[in-house]
């Protein structure tokens, strides 16, 4: 699978922004409600295409066509199941994202210039196993998802309980109520760019 650094509509190239960090800033505009429902796909449209996107109006539903395209890898996203617990977030787990790109991979994300479509690639390739070869990450989501009720023991069931606490995401420990409309244009821009929740 190649991963693109343009876009093109007719005979119009658009070359895109393809820094993970800039499609982990496409997911936070996303989900940033102080940010207006016309202006977050423009955000998004002015993060990945730069001056140029937003300098073409009459590209601008297809640009965000695109992005959606881009930032789901070419994945159909239709069938993905919104019920799913969420348990990881770019931002808050980006420590946690580092040092297992530095354990794994040898790879110092502070310093290395990705493709978003590597850098996915790689993140889901972090080493996850029952047996104890797993990289901090995919152990920090692992406990988040861990089920407590399978723990008989009382102690170690608190003990757990405690380490979940520690590891919870703040993004989901707050709940907002969101009106009618602002809930559609979240569940577009989660399409967008492949979010759970």
């Amino acid at each position: 699978m190649n991963n693109p650094e343009y876009v093109k509509i007719g005979d119009k190239k658009y070359k895109i922004n393809t820094d993970f960090r800039v499609a982990i800033e496409c997911n936070n505009i996303a989900q940033d409600d102080s940010i207006g429902n016309t202006e977050r796909p423009l955000a998004i449209i002015y993060k990945l295409f730069g001056d140029e996107g937003l300098d073409n109006p009459q590209d601008w539903d297809k640009l965000l066509e695109l992005a959606i395209k881009y930032l789901t890898l070419n994945k159909d996203t239709s069938g993905v199941d919104n019920n799913t617990e969420i348990d990881m977030d770019f931002s808050e787990d980006m420590d946690y994202i580092e040092a297992s790109f530095m354990s794994d991979y040898r790879i110092d994300l502070t310093t290395e210039k990705m493709h978003w479509w590597k850098f996915y690639t790689l993140l889901e390739g972090l080493s996850n196993s029952e047996l104890g070869n797993c990289c901090v990450l995919n152990r920090v989501r692992n406990l988040r998802t861990f089920d407590l009720s399978q723990i008989k023991d009382n102690k170690e069931r608190e003990r757990l309980a405690k380490a979940k606490e520690m590891v919870a995401l703040k993004s989901t420990k707050k709940e907002v109520e969101l009106t009618k409309e602002q809930e559609e244009s979240m569940n577009k821009l989660n399409e967008i760019i492949g979010f759970k929740k």
